[in-house]
């Protein structure tokens, strides 16, 4: 083939070199608009899982760039005059123009044709078979496609500023300076002998109040020095941007995601790579070693599949998802750096843990496996503070997501709780032996709080004709029973969740048409306003009345007088998921012109109007919580700037912690989903209202609970589907990761022995 790379960025130059090697007929040229030894940036960082990658692909190139790296193991945190260090991360430097320097000569060995000082707008001036577009973010070829492309580009919140140090640092190193502007961070990295890359953000608005944007260079870089003296030691900061003026060398990050990869000029095929293709935050070094990835997978596609078309399109493809990823992990280590002020009410210690962990691919046990000193002295950490919480004396080696946690007058033995799961089990509203079965086990099975589902203020209030109620004296006994059992048997407590289905009441069990209506026996629905949950197929709600209001108001109340009658510890306000009170607070389903609609604090004042009366009703010595859709994942919708809102408004209300859920508001939601999706809207919630915050959705390993909680992006984890699998998944997970120092019942200890035993072989 006769292959044009346009960019000679480290994309365009390994692909060359690659596909040089894999066929030498070949005739591959890379056009570069620069001179052959100009290029911006310091350093670039690599992980040890790439160098392997890199390896495989070629050796002699891989060997030149190990030999060139600055390698070191540790991670250095600075903040609030504390320093905290991590070891065991595998991580290597080296100057990204030596970088490419290493590449252009194996290009030339190999007998690729380098065109410098050429600038390539018209790819279609050139006689090629196959074009690379590998011209950086600013790419001019994906402009001229934008169409066939789909490029999505976000100018994200913070401005940063790269530079260089003469000083050396043996870690790499992040450093927190707060100014009476706002907070200022500084990540840093030695490449090679005598350099290091010191790159500086702040969000926007603190760099303005700050008077950067009015500075000139020379101003700008006296101001970073004085503010990161402690790290310098008395070294200038240096810039490669010198033809810069005042504030341009402050840049903004552009979060780069295209629909496609692929563009057909006629017969020729134009094809992103590289920072034209997509882009990956700084905070995980990632950006070279994707393009240098992307670079493999197209040769091995072309090495691998019979003709050009199909190797391309395996090419967008493989890549697409696996890029998708990274970038994914890489918008949440890129927010977490955007949101510092979140997390700066955390010590030192915390604080470092969850930007370790900000990522969300760095867990718990991943940390144990680098540096097992370092989560031990953390979990030791964590259990005193925990045990302070709850007075009583520390346990040392407890595993965050096992130690104690108090709301209110009510100690929890752990973190863990059993999530509301409805069962659609109950006779007339009346809960029976199953119930008593099925939350007597899991109650039984290690959790601290186990969550009775949805119970129902009323008839109409159901969701299906089989849902529990608190409406009557029988289902309060009946309710007592299933307390009492656990009371007496268990060292779990018993939480009750109580709402109102609205709109999405009156439908068959989950296993008989979920959201389908009954065939008969029908009751009346109402909402905030008049709607139809599936369109064309359920009941129409009627828009509630003052007087519809007053009653169910006052059936939420007669609900908490039971469940306190019933002797429930813990009671929870369901207004998520589209149910009566949640169809208030979403604009997509309150179109109210009332006092009770309009803007978020109206659409919020029945729901918390009626959490105030409960909140009176129910004993001040035990917690109350409320479960929000923290994103109705339509457009239009609520979104987790409101949750946040929503959260200080409850709270501000009397209550104690907020259940984080999302969606099932709308059928035209479309969830992102994934292990732990919805734990960043806990994280939010906890850290930016100040309120308590349960993390819950896609939770199922000791891993996931112990990296939420120690990180502080929840204080409690409700697990459902997987107590559904394993009434005791609590135990069986503390067996897993070895921790022995959990009670059993003590008619079950023989087979805590064996599990143990199992796990250990």
């Amino acid at each position: 083939m006769n292959i044009l790379c346009i960019g000679g960025g480290p994309a365009g130059l390994y692909f060359a070199l690659l596909m040089k090697k894999q066929n030498p007929s070949h005739q591959i040229t890379v056009v570069e608009r620069n001179r052959p030894y100009d290029t911006f940036g310091w350093g670039v960082v690599f992980s040890d899982q790439t160098l392997g990658n890199l390896a495989e692909a070629d050796a002699p190139s891989a060997q030149a760039i190990e030999a060139s790296f600055n390698h070191w193991d540790d991670i250095d945190v600075f903040f609030k005059g504390e320093k905290v260090t991590s070891g065991g991360h595998g991580f290597c430097g080296i100057g990204r123009k030596h970088l490419l320097n290493i590449l252009q000569h194996r290009c030339e060995e190999l007998g690729v044709s380098l065109v410098f000082e050429t600038e390539a707008t018209d790819e279609q001036q050139y006689d090629a078979d196959l074009i690379i577009a590998s011209d950086g973010l600013n790419s001019r070829i994906r402009t001229r496609h934008v169409e066939s492309f789909q490029p999505q580009i976000e100018q994200r919140h913070c401005r940063f500023v790269w530079m260089g140090t003469r000083k050396k640092f043996d870690a790499f190193t992040f450093a927190f300076k707060q100014t009476e502007h706002g907070w200022f961070q500084a990540h840093i990295y030695q490449y090679d002998a005598d350099t290091s890359t010191f790159i500086i953000e702040t969000p926007e608005t603190v760099w303005r109040a700050s008077g950067l944007a009015e500075m000139s260079q020379e101003e700008s870089i006296a101001f970073c020095e004085r503010l990161f003296a402690d790290q310098l030691d008395g070294h200038k900061l240096m810039t490669n941007a010198a033809h810069l003026r005042g504030s341009a060398m402050w840049i903004t990050f552009p979060r780069i995601v295209c629909g496609r990869w692929v563009h057909w000029n006629g017969a020729v095929p134009v094809v992103l790579m590289g920072d034209a293709a997509h882009t990956a935050h700084y905070s995980i070094g990632s950006g070279t070693k994707l393009a240098l990835e992307d670079a493999i997978e197209l040769a091995r596609c072309f090495g691998s599949q019979p003709d050009m078309a199909s190797a391309l399109a395996a090419y967008e493809k493989l890549r697409a998802v696996e890029v998708l990823k990274l970038q994914n992990a890489a918008r949440n280590s890129m927010e977490w750096f955007e949101n510092v002020d979140r997390y700066t009410a955390m010590e030192a210690p915390q604080f470092a843990y969850s930007m370790l962990t900000r990522s969300q691919r760095l867990s718990h046990e991943n940390l144990r496996l680098r540096d097992a000193a370092y989560v031990a002295d953390y979990e030791r950490w964590f259990a005193q503070r925990a045990a302070a919480q709850v007075g009583q004396p520390a346990v040392v080696d407890t595993p965050p997501m096992f130690t104690p946690y108090k709301v209110r007058d009510l100690t929890l033995k752990n973190r863990i709780l059993v999530s509301p799961m409805a069962q659609y089990s109950a006779v007339d509203g009346v809960v029976g032996d199953y119930h008593l079965a099925h939350l007597g086990a899991r109650a039984l099975g290690g959790a601290a709080l186990v969550f009775a589902e949805m119970t129902c203020v009323s008839a109409d209030a159901r969701i299906t004709p089989y849902c529990p109620g608190l409406y009557t004296p029988e289902h309060t006994q009946a309710w007592k029973r299933i307390v009492d059992f656990v009371h007496h048997h268990t060292n779990a407590a018993i939480a009750v969740q109580i709402g109102h289905a609205g709109a999405k009441g009156s439908t068959r069990a989950m296993w008989d048409g979920i959201d389908q209506p009954l065939d008969k026996d029908n009751w009346p629905l109402v909402s905030a306003s008049p709607q139809q949950y599936l369109q064309g197929i359920s009941q129409t709600a009627r828009e509630m009345t003052t007087e519809d209001m007053d009653r169910i108001q006052a059936d939420f109340v007669r609900a908490t007088l039971a469940a306190d009658e019933a002797g429930f510890d813990w009671l929870e306000l369901h207004c998520a998921h589209g149910y009566l009170l949640s169809s208030f607070i979403s604009p997509l389903t309150n179109q109210r012109s009332d006092d009770y609609g309009g803007s978020l604090e109206n659409r919020c004042r029945y729901p918390l109007r009626v959490f105030a009366a409960m909140r009176a009703a129910w004993p001040q010595h035990k917690p109350m919580s409320v479960r929000i859709s923290a994103h109705d994942w339509v457009e239009g919708g609520i979104t987790p700037d409101d949750a946040v809102q929503i959260a200080r408004l409850f709270k501000a209300a009397g209550a104690d912690m907020i259940d984080c859920s999302s969606g099932q508001v709308s059928k035209q939601e479309k969830p992102v989903y994934g292990r732990m999706f919805q734990t960043p809207f806990a994280d939010r919630i906890r850290n930016e209202a100040g309120i308590g915050a349960i993390a819950v959705g896609s939770i199922y390993e000791a891993d996931h609970a112990n990296s939420i909680i120690a990180a502080g992006r929840a204080d409690l984890c409700a697990v459902g589907r997987p107590h559904l699998a394993n009434p005791a998944w609590t135990l069986a997970e503390a067996a897993s990761i070895g921790y022995k120092a959990i009670a059993w019942p003590k008619q079950y200890l023989a087979g805590k022995q064996q599990l143990e035993r199992n796990h250990g072989r």
